[in-house]
């Protein structure tokens, strides 16, 4: 249905009005805006839409997130992320989630994002002890139904968890490590297999909304064939590489205890720091580092709510900037951050580096955190071809939020009252590849009351699930504390702590 929106205000971040509000019409014909104009007058079979007191930007890429996580939305608190990690992944042993339980996560994950205004997903898609293709099909099948744009990956760990930690021999108990190290872990040959299965059968489904991308877990997680193995299929399906690299402290340590070097700098000797590429997290970043990343054009997701909530740091935001690196924006998992709404993101975003430095001249401005929001995520995504902005020949994805709301009274900056005072709630009108996917606060796609209602039914067998997955990994409890106490206090060259350094 080509749809015809006029006198609208418009954030479009083009290269040409960027982050600035401009008086804009938008005729979108199919699944793509096929003009953008100061004045467009409408054609046989458009359906208008009203733009006068709406606020019209393209939709928010959220550059790194988890769906695997909503099943645990708020359920632990105060829990740096080696002790999270301690509760959340059956790390002794088989927990399979069934195909149907995935679907049903994902849509509740879906819908939640769709309606505060993220219209893309990069959904780094675990499942413990591994991943298979029926598991991974139920996110592509849900993610169709509810009409989201993502990257869905397969995740791999490829190592014995604690494997992947420091100091772990002197501190966990021999039988435990034991007992570790005797449960399979997936081959490269296994990952590479299935990833090739899934670019040739699920990559591009949706019309090309929903893209399949790689996702070792880590650079300590997962072998060197399956970090080559994995980016050279990204660079031949020109697909997203996605990886978590120094998100802590622990794993910088970590470069150093098990590599002599630095992560980055491990990544690049192998020829897996790539155009590709993505970091989640990226905190721990030195300044050779940055160089390296920046010099690769590699993409750094940034996660501040996470990060907060978890204790890991705060990440260079201006030293990444200015070196030219490439930044998004993500909410992490809704157990680390228990939200997929992004408009939180930004917002953080926007006033945690102005406590780091008192510089002011180096705090985010607006428009970089809306860029990221928007380009920065689709570029991380492999995606800036087709979203991130709205321009003539993209595809029709934005938001259409009511300036007739207190978050916008009265009208100031606009730009700025969307960063600073908006949470998701003057939101009227979601779209997709030109479908309409919200419309005043419901979802059109799905029955939302239903996918609740099955959870609800659900929600006592969930629960002595996690509880039997927490009494099991509680044995790790103790060793990790010991681990993560002595990786605070080695000494680092750099300092990503608010407070008091620790050596």
């Amino acid at each position: 249905m080509p749809y015809l929106i006029q006198n609208a205000t418009v954030i479009t971040m083009d290269p040409v009005s960027g982050s600035d509000p401009v008086r804009r019409d938008i005729r979108i014909v199919d699944d793509v805006i096929e003009s953008i104009a100061p004045t467009l007058e409408p054609v046989a079979g458009d359906t208008v839409i009203n733009g006068t007191d709406k606020l019209v930007i393209p939709g928010l890429v959220n550059a790194h997130t988890h769906s695997w996580e909503a099943l645990y939305k708020g359920r632990y608190d105060n829990l740096p992320l080696e002790l999270w990690m301690a509760l959340c992944y059956p790390i002794l042993g088989n927990s399979r989630v069934e195909p149907d339980l995935i679907a049903l996560r994902s849509k509740l994950f879906a819908i939640e994002s769709l309606k505060s205004g993220v219209t893309t997903l990069v959904d780094d898609v675990l499942e413990n002890p591994d991943q298979d293709f029926e598991q991974l099909t139920a996110v592509f099948d849900a993610y169709d139904e509810v009409g989201v744009r993502a990257n869905i990956s397969g995740h791999i760990i490829s190592k014995p968890f604690t494997d992947t930690l420091p100091f772990m021999d002197e501190y966990l108990p021999p039988a435990v490590a034991a007992q570790v190290r005797t449960l399979t872990v997936p081959t490269a040959a296994e990952y590479l297999a299935l990833s090739r299965r899934a670019f040739e059968t699920l990559d591009g489904r949706g019309d090309g909304r929903l893209r399949y991308m790689v996702a070792p877990s880590a650079p300590q997680r997962c072998g060197e064939d399956v970090l080559v193995g994995a980016t050279a299929l990204a660079k031949e399906f020109d697909a997203e590489f996605h990886i978590h690299v120094l998100e802590t402290k622990t794993q910088l340590v970590t470069g150093t205890e098990k590599y002599g070097q630095s992560l980055v700098r491990y990544l690049s000797g192998i020829g897996a720091l790539v155009r590709n590429t993505t970091f989640a997290h990226g905190i721990w970043l030195t300044p050779e580092d940055i160089e390296m990343v920046a010099d690769a054009g590699a993409s750094v997701s940034h996660n501040p709510i996470s990060n907060m909530k978890l204790g890991s740091g705060i990440a260079p935001w201006r030293e990444l900037l200015n070196a030219g690196v490439n930044l998004g924006l993500g909410t992490d998992g809704c157990s680390s951050s228990d939200s997929p709404r992004l408009l939180d993101v930004i917002k953080a975003t926007a006033l945690l580096h102005k406590v780091t430095e008192p510089d002011f001249t180096a705090w985010p401005t607006v428009g970089e955190v809306l860029h990221a929001a928007t380009l920065g995520g689709a570029r991380s995504a492999v995606r800036e071809a087709t979203i991130g902005s709205l321009e003539a020949g993209k595809q029709a994805d934005l938001v259409i939020f009511d300036l007739e709301t207190l978050a916008f009274t009265p009208r100031q900056k606009l730009d700025v009252q969307l960063v600073y005072s908006e949470n998701g709630s003057s939101i009227e009108t979601v779209m997709v590849a030109g479908r309409i996917v919200v419309d005043h606060g419901t979802i059109t796609t799905i029955d939302e009351a239903a996918v609740r209602a099955e959870l609800g039914e659900r929600l006592v067998e969930l629960r002595a699930w996690q509880d039997r997955l927490d009494a099991a990994n509680s044995v790790f409890a103790a060793p990790f504390t010991q681990m993560y106490q002595r990786a605070m206090n080695t000494p680092s060259q750099i300092h990503r702590f608010s407070g008091h350094t620790h050596a």
